[in-house]
């Protein structure tokens, strides 16, 4: 693939995608899957594939609007996996991160929250570590947050995207200023150690002067971390049934994102990625070590991914709403045993594995570690991809191969696909989006 000079192309969040996932013939018995696993730093995530809307950007595994009798019977589906995902682990196994996602975990009342940490406590265990759960305006009432501060949550993100109404209509989220700036109050006050705000740049209709206002308003409240999207327009998302032409949209959102890397950096913000910044002396989340290049994830909940070494594995994928509901309708009628097994995934061989470390390492301010790649591969990670030297070229990649320069982050979602092996992309490219 020719590396593109369009700064958009793609973000490569996880590698391989999940449209690159196929049927698993036979499905892998999950006891078998983990027993050469290092078990000992695991990364939990659970998946609520219920909002209370669905986002005009948005193509995440998520059904609006759910019947209060299918949340109900989500639970106690999930309890039941909880239980089969346990007992095809080790006994000694322990997780040094959990994350709860969407869909927007805090759709459910705070009695459902209640619920949901008991399942999480089935298979993740009560001991203390970082925790990091997601809300929305909308959802993130006095007493939801009361559940989840009681429960040990050190990190809530929450997507305002815009803190102009107009803006966040635009972009297919129909909120209230009023209810954002109610719900930052309430996370606030219940001192959870780390807020996350989500901003989206690339709005139709958005200027660098209101562009410049979202970000002040987000740094009224001094959250911990800043994310900042790009805004894409996908397949079957209510943005993409109505997309038009978007002249000069490539240059647009670059120049927003070098507005905000130069707000932020002045602010007293670390640039972590193109998406993430850190405030200066915000407070560490103390918790096990953790390297999402090196450790496994196990997950419940039908939106859910699980990785090994070797192995990425989930249920079904879908974007489409009548698709999205079929799938969380087979979730809820398969008996407890179907949980012991994964059936759709991908198996990564050495060669994918250290695309897949590479990528993960790559993208992040701090890089490639060197020393640490060649200990896990045997090799060096520069004789393994030799077409980094193009990066260099470009002035995208320091010389020593390791770190991206500030144009390099800046073209991350160029990189990232460029970097996507063939048979990945291949696969990919067979998926029928639905």
């Amino acid at each position: 693939m020719t590396l593109d000079q369009s700064p958009y192309q793609g973000y490569l969040y996880a590698y391989p995608h999940k449209t690159a996932y196929r049927q698993l013939a036979p499905r892998r018995p999950l006891s078998e899957v983990w027993a050469p696993e290092r078990q000992d730093a695991l990364f939990g995530y659970v998946h609520l594939p219920f909002c209370e809307m669905r986002c005009g950007f948005c193509n995440l595994f998520t059904r609006a609007n759910p019947p209060a009798a299918q949340v109900t019977a989500y639970l106690a589906q999930l309890r039941r996996q909880a239980v089969a995902v346990r007992q095809s682990l080790a006994g000694e196994a322990s997780f040094a991160q959990l994350a709860i996602g969407g869909g927007t975990p805090t759709y459910l009342t705070a009695a459902e929250l209640e619920s949901l940490f008991e399942i999480v406590e089935v298979t993740f265990g009560s001991e203390h570590r970082p925790l990091s759960i997601e809300t929305s305006p909308a959802t993130a009432t006095a007493d939801r947050l009361a559940v989840l501060a009681a429960h040990g949550t050190t990190r809530v993100s929450m997507g305002v995207q815009s803190f102009l109404d107009a803006e966040a209509h635009a972009a297919g989220r129909p909120q209230r200023l009023a209810d954002v700036l109610a719900a930052l109050e309430v996370i606030r006050t219940a001192g959870i150690p780390v807020l996350n705000v989500d901003l989206i740049y690339g709005i139709d209709g958005q200027t660098p002067q209101t562009w410049q206002h979202s970000l002040d308003e987000a740094l009224r409240w001094q959250p911990e971390e800043l994310y900042l999207y790009p805004l894409y327009v996908r397949p079957l998302t209510g943005l993409g049934r109505r997309a038009g032409g978007r002249e000069g949209w490539d240059t647009q959102r670059q120049e927003l994102y070098h507005q905000a890397v130069e707000v932020l950096t002045a602010a007293g913000y670390e640039q972590q990625s193109m998406r993430q910044f850190r405030r200066a002396g915000a407070p560490a989340v103390e918790g096990p070590d953790y390297c999402c290049q090196d450790d496994g994830m196990v997950g419940l909940g039908c939106g859910a991914r699980s990785y090994t070494t070797s192995l990425h594995y989930s249920f079904d994928y879908a974007v489409g709403v009548s698709e999205v509901r079929a799938v969380i309708d087979d979730y809820l009628s398969r008996p407890a045993d179907d949980f012991r097994y994964a059936e759709i995934g991908f198996d990564l061989d050495r060669t994918e594995q250290r695309r897949r470390w590479l990528l993960k390492s790559l993208l992040r301010r701090t890089g490639v570690d060197a020393g640490a790649y060649n200990e896990r591969f045997g090799t060096a990670h520069t004789d393994d991809f030799p077409q980094l030297k193009e990066l260099a070229d470009r002035g995208w990649l320091h010389d020593d191969h390791r770190t991206l320069t500030a144009a390099g982050l800046a073209h991350s979602d160029a990189i990232g696909p460029w970097l996507v092996s063939g048979p990945v992309r291949e696969a990919m490219g067979a998926y029928v989006v639905r």
